[in-house]
């Protein structure tokens, strides 16, 4: 009599147990009874029909899943490997378990093939310098074919874009060759602006000759520094004509 009073507590407390679920903020429990959809409940706690009610756990935290590099042929004919980060989030628990077997691998299949198409639409100069648009496209189309499931994603970000070695080279010589066309140009600009400057400083400079002179002789006194070497300049004789006027004009009288 006591062992059979035992074994009917010990079954009326494990189905009281079976019927007590508590579930955190994050979490909805999709409830099924007898086979039928009977909604989603949560947090907190969760009174179940023993027997009767059997619930799917779902969190409604954001996913962060990894979508596999995949091989990709780019618009221009450039074969890629391309990989990407899916942020999402259950917004529908009844939908994400009535709808799809399997949501996350769904999503997962989804994205990556979702992945191929979009960035096959692309050219690889577009592919590494677009990287917002392509965002924008794999998100939109994503989320729309996922909402049915009750998953909004909500955003889609592409990590990586592995190229072949000989196209890493000639992205490299094309980069090297900008660089040197923009070296070319300013040098040009500077000579060009230089050389401005100087027909302007001459216009100056020949409209008065003694302003001349004396930029000959402040030449002279920057060259006088350098003791290195010996340096030989022609002496214009417009220099020493007020000298030899006025040796001139003593010598005359005598």
């Amino acid at each position: 009599m006591q062992l059979s009073f035992i074994a009917i507590a010990l079954i009326a407390f494990m189905l009281i147990a079976s019927a007590i679920r508590i579930l955190r903020e994050y979490e909805r429990g999709v409830v099924f009874r007898l086979g039928r959809l009977a909604g989603a409940r949560g947090p907190g706690l969760v009174l179940l029909v023993p027997i009767v009610d059997k619930m799917v756990k779902v969190t409604l935290r954001v996913v962060t899943m990894d979508v596999a590099p995949q091989d990709v042929i780019t618009k221009d004919n450039v074969s890629v490997k391309v990989n990407a980060v899916v942020y999402f989030r259950v917004m529908n628990p009844a939908r994400a378990i009535t709808e799809v077997e399997d949501y996350l691998y769904a999503t997962t299949q989804l994205a990556q093939t979702t992945l191929r198409s979009v960035v096959g639409q692309f050219e690889l100069d577009q592919l590494l310098s677009e990287r917002e648009v392509i965002n924008q496209r794999l998100q939109r189309i994503i989320d729309e074919q996922t909402d049915a499931w009750g998953v909004k994603v909500s955003m889609v970000e592409v990590k990586h874009v592995d190229l072949p070695v000989e196209m890493q080279r000639a992205i490299a010589k094309q980069a090297e060759a900008e660089r040197e066309r923009r070296s070319k140009v300013i040098h040009a600009d500077g000579e060009f602006q230089a050389a401005a400057k100087l027909r302007e400083a001459a216009d100056v400079l020949s409209q008065n000759s003694a302003s001349l002179q004396l930029r000959f002789l402040q030449t002279l006194t920057e060259v006088a520094v350098e003791k290195n070497s010996t340096i030989i300049f022609p002496v214009p004789i417009d220099l020493f004509e007020p000298l030899l006027r006025n040796l001139r004009r003593t010598a005359g009288p005598s």
